[in-house]
């Protein structure tokens, strides 16, 4: 099943974030992943949510996602990145949706 790391992050450093940029990639796709978005402009829809960009990575599995994050290969990249920028992730688990009358989903 899908996992996605969701990356909340303030670049404090741009020029900087230009290699991270180049570096993070290649180590999310060698674990199966997948860049769905990188520091998307965001948009509160509830609760006051200030977020300066958001990052969104699909894997294969949360197992995978796990694996990457502690992996030697993107070590390099996240250790650049915490030092220009401050960031916050969480791997949310997914699940397979199918829909019923009325284009209402459910989840299984």
């Amino acid at each position: 099943m899908p996992a996605y790391v969701v990356i909340d992050i303030e670049v404090t450093d741009a020029v900087k974030y230009e290699e991270f940029k180049k570096q993070a990639p290649v180590s999310v796709a060698k674990y199966g992943g997948r860049l769905l978005t990188a520091a998307g402009k965001t948009e509160p829809l509830e609760g006051g949510w200030d977020s300066k960009g958001m990052t969104l990575l699909e894997f294969p599995t949360a197992g995978r996602a796990r694996e990457w994050y502690a992996s030697d290969e993107y070590r390099p990249a996240k250790d650049l990145r915490q030092q220009i920028a401050n960031a916050r992730a969480v791997l949310v688990a997914g699940a397979q949706c199918r829909v019923d009358r009325g284009s209402r989903r459910r989840a299984r």
